[in-house]
């Protein structure tokens, strides 16, 4: 049954030698700055009582990061800080891992081919659970260690290692049973982002509700279990063996479905389509609008939903910000310049354009998935010429993402308008202050872009090139940077809106920038070979 399973795990560890080992940078880099930037920003006991009382006696605050438990523990405020967000990162690598190396290998056809070789039924799918697993094990091994160099307590350490891996092997299950269920890759991207989706929101309204309401509401998410763990602070072992228990027989779920359907299609029927296409249909930029619009509407949906939340918690954020002259400084070096409100909400448009920057690279990277999928070819070997077929998604980096930062900026100027009052004022201030951002996030397409045209083998790369500069416009303000670090990103050259001023100059620049960047890759993408 699992003949071939150590040459197909090489494979995908060999296929995601790039992805992976940025992800997992990225994973334990965050636990470690944030402890440095703990350390920095609440030095003694009294700053850090002052957070947990801002935090734990403010519902919204509570749904956002979660209670705190030990307020005397860097390790367990780190533990904090980090199982909400860098729980649901993990969980959303070991979905693509998973998805990719199942349900995208036999979308593709490549399944077949491996499966007509000397390879057990149950390799393949093993394989893609070896992959997430690597991912894991590693991320629960050397988070540890990294927190006992630092001087935390070793048991604390290693309960908050498995805690965040666990929380990536349970939804690594999820990923195997919903590449069982569809027949179609994005479709269990799709079934597995709601699931991340529906995580956070019970953990979110389990902390919120506290012991006043209904708190069981944690109990029911992943998310809620990692945090539960309390590392640090009279930790509960048994919940790594919970995680490890649901990952386990999810994977034993779905191995049995596995074993009742075809290779190639899932349990779920698919609706056919109509026997001739209407006009509408019929471009380049239809078929683009096709494949990109299902990616597009979810992530303008969580971005608003987003934006209305972090807008909803700015009243209580006051609190919190006021409480540590130290993280004003910081934010201040992030974000705006006048007031605590408006250093926050500034912050937040650069974290949504960041994000937006992982949709635009997504979009451009579609590209490279067409070509190297066979699918590109019989659009080409009809009259759409090369640049047009590359428009026809180019359009979504570019337009897309200004959906994106629209949607976020709506968000948070309702939200933060309905507790603060001036709910147009707020809307349309915020609104700008998140579009704003737009040059800067086509940077990053124009990178991947150029990438695809003149190195079409490296385009994989243009992940890594995204991963660094995030972490340093992220990370460095609160590991005090040097300046001439942070000016390496982009984000660092945008106007810092609300609160600051608007100058033209940079967003030029930037602009310019792009257009060489994707200039430069359209022309290596009409004289290359295509493959």
């Amino acid at each position: 049954m699992t003949a071939g399973l150590g040459e197909l795990l090489r494979l995908a560890l060999r296929r995601d030698r790039i992805m992976l080992p940025v992800w997992i940078y990225a994973l334990i880099g965050s636990a470690a700055s944030t402890l440095i930037s703990i350390r920095r920003l609440y030095p003694d006991d009294a700053s850090r009582d002052r957070l947990a009382q801002s935090i734990n006696g403010n519902p919204s605050l509570r749904a956002l990061y979660g209670p705190v438990y030990d307020a005397h523990s860097v390790g367990a405020l780190t533990a904090w800080r980090i199982l909400p967000y860098g729980g649901l990162m993990i969980g959303l690598l070991c979905v693509l891992l998973v998805t990719r190396h199942t349900r995208a290998e036999e979308e593709s056809g490549r399944m077949e081919l491996v499966g007509a070789g000397a390879v057990g039924r149950a390799a393949p799918l093993a394989a893609a659970l070896g992959t997430a697993l690597t991912a894991c094990l590693t991320v629960a091994l050397v988070v540890p260690l990294l927190m006992i160099a630092f001087g935390e307590a070793a048991a604390g350490s290693f309960a908050f290692g498995l805690a965040y891996a666990g929380t990536g092997l349970v939804f690594a299950g999820a990923a195997a049973l919903a590449a069982q269920v569809t027949a179609t890759a994005p479709a269990a991207n799709g079934i597995d982002g709601a699931l991340l989706g529906l995580a956070f929101l019970l953990r979110a309204c389990g902390d919120a509700a506290g012991s006043s309401g209904p708190e069981w509401l944690v109990w029911l998410s992943p998310l809620g279990w990692a945090e539960r763990v309390r590392p640090y602070a009279d930790t509960a072992w048994w919940l790594p063996a919970l995680m490890l228990a649901a990952f386990l027989v999810q994977v034993a779920g779905a191995y049995l479905l596995a074993s009742r359907r075809d290779l190639g299609s899932g349990l779920l029927p698919q609706r056919p389509g109509p026997p001739v296409g209407a006009p509408s249909l019929r471009s380049a930029y239809a078929l683009g609008l096709r494949l990109q619009r299902g990616s597009l509407y979810g992530w303008t949906a969580a971005f608003l939903a987003a934006g209305l939340v972090f807008g909803g918690i700015s009243q209580g954020i006051r609190q919190l910000l006021e409480g540590s002259g130290s993280v004003q400084r910081v934010l201040e070096r992030m974000g705006g310049t006048q007031g605590a409100v408006d250093s926050y909400l500034s912050t937040m448009t650069s974290t949504f354009a960041m994000v937006a920057a992982v949709y635009a690279v997504q979009t451009v990277l579609r590209l490279r998935s067409e070509e190297t999928g066979g699918r590109a070819e019989p659009v080409l070997a009809t009259g759409v010429s090369r640049l047009s077929w590359a428009w026809s998604h180019l359009v979504y980096p570019l337009l897309g993402s200004a959906v994106l930062l629209a949607a976020a900026g709506l968000g948070l100027g309702l939200g933060t308008g309905a507790v603060l009052g001036d709910l147009g004022g707020w809307t349309w201030r915020l609104l700008g202050a998140a579009l704003v951002q737009l040059p800067a996030v086509w940077v990053f397409a124009g990178a991947a872009l150029a990438l695809f045209g003149l190195l079409p083998r490296w385009t994989a790369a243009a992940w890594g090139v995204l991963g660094a500069l995030l972490f340093i416009a992220y990370l460095g303000p609160l590991l005090s940077a040097g300046q001439w670090l942070l000016d390496l990103t982009p984000f660092t050259h945008v106007p810092r809106l609300p609160g600051g001023t608007v100058t033209l100059q940079p967003l030029l620049w930037l602009t310019l920038v792009t257009v060489a960047l994707g200039g430069a890759g359209l022309t290596g993408l009409r004289r290359r070979d295509l493959g």
